[in-house]
C-alpha cells in the first residue's frame, strides 16, 4: 500500500485482516432471513445465484448461464455468505470538533478511521462494500466493489472526504432507504446532533437493512471544561447563544446528555439496532477489537 496516507496507517490495517462482520438478521441479495453460515463457501451444494459484480472472481461466473442469457451470474454455495454491506458516515459540520488539539480525538478523522477499518475487513472478506459520505448537498458515494483489490482505493477515497453544513439524518436515511437496490448491513458513524433520528432508521430497517449505530463524541463535548459568560456558536447554523456556564450548569448539561444517550439507547434496544457510543479519547481500534466483539458486530 502507498505511504502517503494522512489518517491511516495501513500497516495498523493489517490486524482486521483475520476479523469478519456478522450479521444476524440479513443475508443480503436474497433476504432470506438469517446468514446461514460464518464460513465462506466451503460446501460444494449449489444454493441459488447472483449478478456479477465487478471485482468477483472470474472462476466463479457459471459460463453456461452467460453463454443462454449473456449476462454473467455467480454461483452462491450452500455455506456461502452474500452480505452487502452499508457505511454511512455524518459529514456535517458538527463532526468537524475539535478545531485544534490532538488529530487523533478529531470526531470526523476518528469516525474514518473506524470506517475504514470496517470497510477494509469486510473487503478482505468478499463482502460487497459500498461507503456514503452523508452531507447537506448530497450523498457523496464509493462502490459497490468487492475484493481486496479495491481497498487501497477505498481509503483513498476516504481521506479526500470533509465536513459541512448540516445534515438532517431522518431525511438523509429515508430518502437513503427508497433508493437503496441491494439492502443488507448499515453502519452509520454520526455524532447524532440532528432534530431527529427515529424516522430515518426505521425506514431503513423497514427496507430490510440490520442496523449498527456507533455514536463518536469528543471529550470536551462529555465534559466540557468551559466556564463563565460565554457567547456559543452553533458550528452548523451559525447562531450564537448566550450562556453562563458555573458548576451547576455543567451538572445540568452532563444530565442532559446522559438521558439524551439513554433515550437512543432505548429506541434503539425496543428496535434491535446495535448501538455503541465512544469518546473519541478512546483509541479507535479498541472500539472494533473489544466493544464491536462484544455485541456481536465483529467476529
Amino acid at each position: 500500500m502507498s505511504t502517503a496516507f494522512r489518517i491511516f496507517d495501513p500497516s495498523t490495517l493489517r490486524k482486521f485482516e483475520s476479523l469478519s462482520l456478522v450479521a444476524n438478521q440479513v443475508r443480503s441479495g436474497s433476504m432470506k432471513g438469517e446468514r446461514r453460515s460464518t464460513k465462506r463457501g466451503t460446501s460444494v451444494e449449489f444454493a441459488d445465484y447472483r449478478d456479477y459484480v465487478k471485482g468477483d472472481d472470474l472462476r466463479r461466473v457459471d459460463w453456461n448461464i452467460y453463454a443462454r442469457l449473456e449476462r454473467p451470474f455467480i454461483k452462491l454455495h450452500e455455506e456461502e455468505e452474500d452480505l452487502a454491506v452499508h457505511f454511512l458516515i455524518d459529514s456535517s459540520a458538527s463532526m468537524d470538533w475539535p478545531r485544534q488539539g490532538d488529530k487523533d480525538q478529531h470526531k470526523f478523522v476518528w469516525s474514518l478511521r473506524v470506517l475504514g477499518a470496517l470497510a477494509y475487513l469486510s473487503l478482505m472478506t468478499g463482502d460487497l462494500v459500498q461507503v456514503h459520505a452523508l452531507r447537506p448537498d448530497r450523498i457523496v458515494r464509493w462502490g459497490p466493489f468487492r475484493g481486496r483489490g479495491y481497498a487501497m482505493n477505498m481509503l483513498q477515497h476516504l481521506e479526500k472526504l470533509g465536513t459541512r453544513g448540516e445534515v438532517n439524518l431522518n431525511v438523509t436515511l429515508r430518502d437513503y432507504a427508497m433508493r437503496s437496490r441491494r439492502p443488507g448491513l448499515a453502519i452509520i458513524i454520526s455524532d447524532m446532533m440532528t432534530n431527529d433520528y427515529r424516522d430515518g432508521l426505521s425506514a431503513m430497517q423497514s427496507r430490510g437493512f440490520e442496523l449498527v449505530l456507533i455514536q463518536a463524541l469528543a471529550p470536551d463535548e462529555v465534559n466540557p471544561e468551559i466556564t463563565g459568560d460565554l457567547r456559543l456558536i452553533d458550528v452548523e447554523s451559525g447562531i450564537p447563544q448566550e450562556v453562563t456556564i458555573d458548576a451547576e450548569m455543567r451538572d445540568l448539561y452532563q444530565q442532559r446528555l446522559l438521558a439524551w444517550q439513554e433515550d437512543i439507547g432505548d429506541f434503539c434496544l425496543k428496535r434491535g439496532i446495535h448501538y455503541v457510543t465512544a469518546q473519541t479519547s478512546t483509541p479507535w481500534e479498541e472500539l472494533i477489537l473489544f466493544e464491536l466483539r462484544r455485541i456481536g458486530v465483529v467476529r
